[in-house]
């Protein structure tokens, strides 16, 4: 590969819409960025770098409002089938967010770029686990409607790398180790270990993911001067306000590069929250 296009061809991954062939060329980028040197890899793409509304999808899933979603049940193989779809969606639009930070980020270090196109190689592979688990109980990735919240989230942060790597990462992947064990423990209880396993793996490598996103917000605060804490807290309060939520799962975040300090400022935000909104607090 022509080092100057490597940022250019994480674009043209991004806006493939086929998922298979989008991860595929996410493992493939993934493996030519190790060998390359810093100034090969951070070589700004070759076209202009753009705002992505709506990135390469398949015509299916529907996207529809959260509230429209099908109920994820745990008891019944169709139930089953929808909650691995929705991580499938979750991880096929994984993908697309580390390729979009590829693409977008210009004047970052070159284990920047290296970084997230681990991430979506990994995102990828996580996807295809799904894919082969949906496939292998009569079922595929579209059949069920998804929503569009996450990649909406990425879109408001598409200015700035530093509320990018805060809020994306640190914000709504977290999300996803606060859930994940308890999900796979009712998985057992019903009897799907290998759904149970997969989502296992996940929440294994999504630890490193996030902790991509807490050390690159990191570094992002010291080359501008910035109190990590107070910036985090700050930005949670301008474009999180309402939505953060417990419990957490607090091996997992401390694991991924978050402080007992941050943590303790994430229970207390969402003490705030209820309380305005007069809600008791239960863990």
């Amino acid at each position: 590969m022509n080092a100057t296009n490597l940022r250019t061809h994480a674009q043209h991954a991004l806006m493939t819409s086929d998922p298979a062939t989008k991860a595929k060329l996410a493992s493939q980028l993934y493996q030519q960025a190790r060998v390359l040197t810093d100034q090969q890899v951070t070589e700004p793409p070759s076209i202009a770098i753009e705002r992505v509304l709506d990135p390469g999808r398949p015509e299916s899933p529907k996207l529809v409002a959260p509230r429209d979603l099908p109920r994820r049940i745990t008891h019944t193989q169709a139930g089953r089938n929808v909650m691995a779809h929705a991580f499938a969606h979750i991880e096929f639009n994984a993908i697309n967010i580390a390729l979009d930070a590829v693409y977008r980020f210009n004047d970052m270090p070159g284990d920047f770029y290296r970084d997230w196109l681990r991430v979506a190689a990994e995102e990828g592979r996580h996807y295809q686990m799904l894919a082969d688990y949906l496939a292998e109980h009569d079922s595929h990735y579209g059949l069920y409607p998804a929503h569009d919240s996450l990649w909406e989230s990425v879109c408001r942060t598409d200015h700035d790398v530093l509320i990018r790597m805060a809020l994306v990462p640190r914000v709504l992947e977290a999300r996803g180790l606060d859930v994940t064990p308890a999900i796979a423990q009712k998985l057992r209880s019903n009897h799907d270990n290998q759904l149970a396993d997969i989502l296992g793996t996940i929440y294994d490598e999504e630890i490193g993911h996030v902790e991509i996103g807490t050390r690159w917000f990191r570094y992002c605060c010291q080359a501008r001067d910035l109190d990590a804490r107070t910036t985090f807290r700050n930005l949670l309060n301008e474009y999180m306000s309402g939505r953060i939520r417990g419990p957490y799962d607090e091996p997992g975040r401390l694991a991924a590069g978050f402080t007992k300090e941050e943590l303790d400022d994430l229970k207390l935000m969402e003490a705030e929250t209820l309380a305005r909104l007069e809600i008791p607090i239960t863990n």
